[in-house]
């Protein structure tokens, strides 16, 4: 992204939500995190992908005036995963920035599955990108959540879902749609 966007005049801020770290996450800090990166830059979009995005949505209710761009957006974590988790603590999770699995404490999926970040629309554009081949967000969920905002009449102007038919969680080969997208959703708040 940097790549794509420094040659524009965009600085790509990307800080690293582990907070406190991988294995002791706690979504609450990684939000209030995110609030304050949010005050202290001023972005012109934020972009989350995945758990990133659920946090961006979480930040945005307190300290948003920004679009959002949310990337495989990790609704209903929480909830679908503590079900499945085997007994333990620390639980091996598969990171997909490291590409392999690290450890993380059984109370994040717990505290996951309270978090309800996506019950409203933001209360800015929002352009949800998702892959229909996504292994690790259902897209159905993510279609369900659309819906829901979609039905509220509250989804602010220019907010769109966009689907991509060979897209998987990651999205790697999709980065130039991605950048597309994230451009002409900041192009259209540019006076």
């Amino acid at each position: 992204m940097r790549a794509i966007f420094q040659p524009r005049g965009f600085r790509v801020i990307a800080p690293d939500l582990n907070i406190p770290s991988f294995e002791r996450l706690d979504f609450r800090a990684m939000s209030r995190f995110c609030v304050w990166e949010l005050k202290k830059h001023l972005p012109a979009a934020v972009v989350g992908s995945s758990l990133g995005a659920l946090v961006a949505l979480e930040a945005g209710r307190t300290a948003l005036a920004a679009p959002l761009v949310l990337v495989a957006p990790a609704l209903g974590f929480g909830r679908r995963w503590v079900e499945k988790l085997p007994p333990g603590d620390p639980l091996a999770f598969f990171h997909h920035g490291e590409e392999r699995e690290l450890l993380i404490h059984r109370r994040f999926f717990e505290d996951m599955a309270r978090v309800d970040a996506d019950e409203h629309p933001p209360s800015t554009p929002v352009v949800v990108i998702m892959g229909q081949q996504d292994e690790s967000v259902p897209i159905e969920v993510v279609r369900d959540v659309w819906s829901r905002w979609q039905e509220s009449g509250r989804l602010r102007e220019g907010s769109r879902f966009v689907e991509i038919p060979r897209g998987d969680h990651g999205l790697i080969a999709h980065v130039d749609r991605i950048a597309g997208e994230i451009l002409a959703l900041t192009e259209r708040r540019s006076p």
